[in-house]
């Protein structure tokens, strides 16, 4: 299980997002092996004045929210996926793109009027 937050200035990323969905979701599927049809993405754009950061105007910062259980390797191999394979596809310098990989136990989800640990899911989320 996992669900993506992107934020970003809305002048840059509003007319991308299907781009940035598409190639975020690749990295998920190519790194943790998550189903292509399981695609949870919420963009969170913000007016210009509501990024305060010293970079670009196309500065992304993506959380990866999920259960815990993936190895060290598995998130390494994730964050590799995104300055390897997503900001090259979206045109970003490695600066530009920020990562933050946020996990909690599978008991703190309540999903389909279970909590998460009492879900059946037909991919692993321990790799």
């Amino acid at each position: 299980m996992a669900q993506v937050k992107l934020y970003g200035r809305r002048s840059a990323w509003e007319a991308r997002r299907r781009e940035v969905s598409d190639a975020v979701h690749a990295a998920l599927v190519a790194a943790w092996g998550l189903p292509d049809d399981k695609r949870f993405h919420r963009f969170l754009l913000l007016d210009d004045e509501d990024v305060v950061a010293p970079r670009a105007p196309e500065y992304l910062v993506v959380e990866v929210v999920c259960f815990t259980g993936r190895s060290p390797a598995a998130v390494r191999a994730l964050i590799a996926a995104f300055f390897d394979d997503v900001a090259p596809a979206l045109g970003l310098a490695a600066d530009d793109l920020e990562v933050v990989i946020l996990e909690s136990p599978p008991t703190h989800w309540g999903i389909r009027g279970v909590a998460g640990d009492e879900l059946s899911l037909p991919y692993r989320v321990d790799v």
